[in-house]
């Protein structure tokens, strides 16, 4: 064992001296902020926020905004469907009182809009008919049902008049439906609506009317939000699991129990400091950003273990602990603050995108990086510092030092051939290849959903099953687009008017992925055939004031506002794949370039459809700024480390074939890019730079004394390489396990990291190295 030099107790930076020369109050310090903080941790609520989740600066939401207070809007609506199991028809006195409790119920759930709640039992549902004595209609559930086959007859009669077959009533009598709306606060308490508590009271309910006779099926936005915030403790086990795995593989590396569990220690307070800032911030923990504590705790595992690395190495060598921690942290902490700079940096960035949700992560995760920096590039060396490590461990660390044999010499030769010209140019040109290839797949990505139903639940989930239900029962889908049709006051049922929301309406219905629509201008085509006996040769437009005003008054507030300014086009999608609403959207506002005027204006969009579609365009928009950005200030924050931007270049390139081949990956798995998968997308560039810093810290610090390029690599290798893979497989493997998830987008995002963490790893260990050769000379770095 080498014999270490005397060590001065004032050297170093003005922090590495105050925080070694006040170590007990920086620990006491550290465990007050830990008791409070994880107290505060205590009152997470995770929920959900449906206008969380939507750009409210798009066109769209912005027309959506200004003509809010006039728009009947069933966005965020659960949808709900009776079912009879035995194939029995709805017209049951048993089947219709069942229905009438269930509609009663749902109406005193929290968060209901309880005027626009629709089924059958509601006073909205009305039919109209024409008869000789003129016009006829009532509730389809008229006041004197008591359940008698007279009354029966009458309510079937009552439900063909109402056209709700295949809206309200499947086309096979074997279910109903019921449309619940939701605002995003309860009315009652002022609080945003608990997503977790809706859809405890829904599986009660569910459990109440699901038998051996009828099925209650449940979608909407709510019923995944609460789905995925029910799903979180199989979330956080996945998780755990993969904690456990990064702590067995550094206590494999290590054979130090003491240090092992400081390193998972100080990453566990980092993610309890995060937590406990969220309810202090008026934050909830949102089921799509609940990867971004695991993330934190991923990097700050990975930094830990490198400060373990080179405390045991020191101790090796001979040092005190003490001396040990200090040259540790003299040595790797501005590679250690660069990193978690460009990982702040990757989740700060986020903040550009006008949507609610990835703001509240992006400050979340900026958040907790910025903790790690207290938590493992401060207190695990102090704690170090009075621990040590045990003996053997210090033993091992040091066993590769020159004259020392190791079994595994082999492989560190093996890499060290990257920093040889011939082998360079295979790596460039393997790299090179990748990338182009990773380009081609790339342009295949899409955004938004490419699935039906929720795709962050698994194919065959309830709710999927409950989805595939409504889509094949019924004529129109729970995915609505809604086109917005502004005029003069009064000037709606302007015949002008109404014959362009036909043509539209029209052009529409030949699209692929529409079913179905529904506006003023078929209403009053319907209303034409009632006056005239139902010939269906007065299905027209007819250009007479008087018989459009009739059948204005009947419309129903879904359709036109009271003032009759506002016409709402309804659009029935069969899905809302990014596709479908690219389709759809791009036809509409061609057909508004084409006929907008003076009096007319055709806007988009209202519906969970539009909003969909608003987020898909925003998103789509973002992702290459996005990506730009955070290149451009890892770039600058790598040259302003190193003063070299050769050395910044040898950073940015593999980071740039990772991000490329990210994306490729998810064309292969099938994964669009949306709000839930951007961050995970953008935050692959923080965290896979953290590897190259480490492995360049050391390089230009041995190129800059004279060693050789090859020379200096090895010795990269032996002090934080090594631990690079080791941080780099065994996050990998962690995560790779959440591909059992039973929760789709979090077995997608394993998959995703995993990727990520493993290709960030070869590319710091092969392609880094190779780039070296033809950018990084040991005279200039000396100069």
């Amino acid at each position: 064992m080498s014999v270490a030099p005397p060590f001065d107790p004032s050297s170093g930076s003005r922090l590495e001296r105050l925080v070694f020369n006040h170590r007990a109050p920086v620990m006491l310090l550290c465990l007050v902020l830990t008791l409070l903080l994880g107290w505060q941790a205590t009152r997470i609520a995770p929920n959900a926020s449906f206008e969380g989740m939507l750009p409210l600066s798009h066109p769209y939401l912005q027309n959506y905004l200004a003509e809010r207070k006039k728009i009947v809007s069933q966005a965020n609506s659960l949808r709900i469907v009776l079912e009879r199991r035995d194939g029995g028809s709805i017209l049951d006195a048993d089947y219709l009182a069942r229905l009438r409790a269930l509609n009663d119920e749902l109406f005193l759930l929290p968060g209901v809009v309880r005027s626009q709640m629709k089924s059958l039992w509601t006073p909205s549902t009305r039919w109209t008919a024409v008869t000789e004595s003129g016009f006829e209609g009532g509730t389809v559930m008229p006041d004197s049902y008591d359940g008698s086959p007279a009354a029966l007859a009458r309510v079937r009669l009552n439900i063909e008049r109402s056209g709700e077959v295949g809206q309200l009533v499947a086309r096979d009598y074997q279910s109903s439906a019921l449309i619940v709306p939701l605002a995003e606060r309860d009315p009652e308490t002022g609080q945003p609506l608990d997503y977790a508590q809706l859809s405890r009271r829904l599986e009660e309910l569910r459990a109440k009317y699901d038998d051996d006779k009828l099925a209650l099926r449940i979608t909407g936005f709510a019923k995944v939000a609460g789905d995925l915030i029910e799903g979180l403790g199989e979330v956080l086990l996945f998780f755990a699991l993969a904690a456990t795995i990064a702590t067995a593989a550094v206590l494999w590396y290590t054979r130090c129990l003491r240090s092992t569990l400081l390193v998972m220690l100080c990453s566990l307070v980092a993610v309890v400091w995060q937590l406990g800032l969220l309810p202090l911030l008026g934050f909830a923990l949102d089921p799509y950003a609940v990867l971004v504590p695991f993330l934190v705790f991923a990097i700050g595992m990975s930094h830990g273990a490198q400060k373990m690395n080179g405390i045991m190495q020191d101790i090796g060598r001979g040092m005190h602990r003490l001396v040990a921690a200090r040259y540790t942290f003299r040595r790797l902490f501005i590679a250690g603050f660069t990193a978690l700079a460009c990982d702040a940096v990757g989740f700060a960035v986020l903040l550009l995108i006008d949507i609610q949700s990835i703001r509240q992560l992006a400050v979340i995760a900026s958040l907790g990086v910025a903790i790690l920096v207290f938590t493992n590039l401060i207190l695990l060396p102090v704690l170090l510092s009075f621990t040590g490590v045990s003996p053997v461990a210090a033993r091992r660390a040091v066993k590769d030092e020159p004259g020392a044999q190791r079994a595994g010499a082999w492989l560190w030769e093996l890499l060290c051939r990257f920093t040889d010209r011939r082998w360079a140019w295979a790596a460039i040109a393997g790299a090179a290849v990748l990338a182009a290839w990773g380009l081609h797949q790339g342009r295949l990505l899409q955004v938004g959903d490419l699935d039906a139903g929720a795709p962050e639940l698994r194919p065959d989930s309830r709710y999927n099953r409950d989805n595939a239900y409504l889509t094949t029962h019924y004529a129109t889908s729970s995915d609505v687009l809604v086109v917005l049709v502004r005029t003069k006051e009064q000037g709606a049922m302007a015949h002008a008017a109404l014959e362009r929301v036909d043509e539209l309406e029209w052009e529409l219905r030949q699209l692929a992925g529409v079913e179905g629509t529904q506006s003023l201008a078929s209403l009053a085509r319907q209303t034409a055939v009632a006056m005239n006996e139902g010939n269906p040769r007065w299905y027209e437009l007819q250009p007479n004031q008087g018989a459009l005003n009739t059948a204005g008054s009947r419309a129903p507030r879904q359709l036109v506002d009271a003032g009759f300014s506002l016409l709402q086009l309804q659009v029935y999608l069969a899905d809302h794949k990014a596709e479908t609403l690219r389709r759809v959207s791009a036809a509409v506002e061609d057909f508004a370039r084409r006929n907008d005027g003076e009096d007319l204006h055709i806007l988009l969009a209202a519906g969970n459809a539009g909003f969909e579609a608003a987020t898909n365009a925003v998103v789509e928009k973002a992702n290459r700024r996005i990506l730009l950005l955070v290149y451009a200030a890892v770039a600058l924050l790598s040259y302003l480390t190193f003063r070299s931007w050769r050395a910044a270049a040898c950073a940015i390139v593999p980071l740039a074939v990772t991000s490329v081949l990210a994306e490729a990956l998810m064309v292969q798995l099938g994964i669009g890019l949306k709000v839930a998968t951007l961050p995970v997308v953008a935050l692959g560039v923080g965290i896979g730079v953290d590897y190259a810093l480490y492995v360049l810290s050391i390089i230009l610090a041995q190129l800059r004394q004279g060693v050789p390029l090859r020379a200096a690599y090895r010795q990269s290798l032996l002090f934080t390489g090594r631990v690079v893979m080791l941080t780099g497989v065994t996050l990998a493997l962690g995560v790779a396990t959440w591909a059992l998830s039973p929760i789709k987008f979090q077995a997608d995002m394993g998959l995703l990291l995993a990727f990520m963490f493993v290709v960030n790893m070869v590319g710091a260990l092969v392609l880094l190295p190779a780039l070296a050769h033809f950018l990084l000379k040991p005279a200039a770095m000396r100069s």
